[in-house]
C-alpha cells in the first residue's frame, strides 16, 4: 500500500491494518521529510485520543492529514505505532 499526496509517495508498506476503512501504516513506513507535527487533537470513545501530522510537499501543507495513536485503548492495540491518512491523501495498493 502507498499513501500520496500531491504526486509524491508519503508512506508505503505491504503491513496496513485497516480499521473502520482506514489503512494504518507502521510508523517506519513513513518519508519523515513530509511530516511536521500538529497540535491538533482528537478523541475516539474506543480507541482513544489521537494526534496529528501536517503533510508538507514542497511550498503545500496539508494540516492535520496525518494521524495516529500515541497510547491507544486496548480496543485498538493493533494500531499502536501506526499513521493513517485522510483530507485528499490517496492510499492505493
Amino acid at each position: 500500500m502507498r499513501a500520496i499526496w500531491n504526486d509524491t509517495v508519503l508512506a508505503e508498506s505491504n503491513d496496513t491494518v485497516v480499521v473502520e476503512g482506514n489503512h494504518y501504516f507502521p510508523a517506519e513506513a513513513l518519508r519523515r521529510e513530509h511530516f511536521r507535527d500538529s497540535d491538533r487533537h482528537t478523541t475516539c470513545p474506543w480507541k482513544g485520543t489521537a494526534s496529528y501530522y501536517d503533510v508538507v510537499v514542497g511550498e503545500a501543507v496539508n494540516a492535520g492529514a496525518a494521524w495516529y495513536y500515541p497510547a491507544p485503548k486496548e480496543a485498538a492495540k493493533q494500531i499502536a505505532g501506526r499513521v493513517a491518512f485522510w483530507k485528499g491523501v490517496q492510499v492505493i495498493d
